[in-house]
């Protein structure tokens, strides 16, 4: 099974959005530098509704790029999926989403598109690695994501920090309880306007 990744963008204080669940200037790195995030073009990854092309610093690309590609399938809970329209069937990585959900996918909703839900942390893993084989799952930071590294599920946790301060909002963890150790950083990337963490979860 391919390794699963906990991973998101967030604050210097822990928070992946406001209380609104703006991102304010969580994601302007996403366009402050000059280099694609695939050699195909950038336009495939532009999620964000602005029309602007996903371009960052080298730096960024050189780290981002191949985590991106290595990705087989994304877990993401149901409220994200709400707030984007499950990125219209198009994730930004991968092929297969599966979304944590009491509520089933909307009728008629991009029949064509491989997502998957279920409303358990510990099915949305396993049918996520069944779907995605040898390949990265990666998993939204966020209430899903706290429920899913609590269940001892995460082998990894990635972070692109940003230097804001939000003070209050949606946490990376989301409301997870209790002590979980991870290993030293073993990746640390100094992007433009972010920073690059990944740590193993200590077992």
């Amino acid at each position: 099974m391919g390794t699963v990744i906990m991973h998101s963008v967030a604050s210097v204080d822990g928070f992946i959005a406001d209380a609104n669940d703006d991102v304010g200037p969580l994601h302007e790195w996403y366009f402050n530098g000059d280099v694609p995030l695939t050699e195909a073009g950038d336009e495939e990854y532009d999620h964000s509704g602005s029309g602007s092309a996903i371009k960052v610093s080298r730096a960024s690309a050189e780290y981002v790029r191949p985590m991106w590609e290595s990705i087989g399938a994304i877990v993401m809970g149901r409220h994200l999926f709400d707030l984007v329209n499950g990125w219209e069937g198009r994730p930004p990585a991968g092929d297969h989403v599966v979304v944590v959900s009491h509520r089933p996918k909307p009728e008629g909703w991009h029949p064509e598109a491989s997502y998957h839900f279920v409303d358990d942390v510990t099915a949305a893993i396993g049918k996520a690695q069944e779907l995605a084989g040898d390949r990265v799952v990666s998993v939204n930071a966020g209430e899903v994501g706290g429920q899913i590294l609590a269940a001892g599920l995460v082998d990894e946790v990635a972070m692109d920090v940003v230097p804001v301060v939000f003070g209050s909002g949606k946490r990376y963890f989301g409301s997870i309880t209790g002590q979980h150790l991870l290993e030293e950083p073993d990746v640390v990337v100094q992007g433009d306007r972010v920073l690059h963490l990944k740590y193993k979860v200590r077992r």
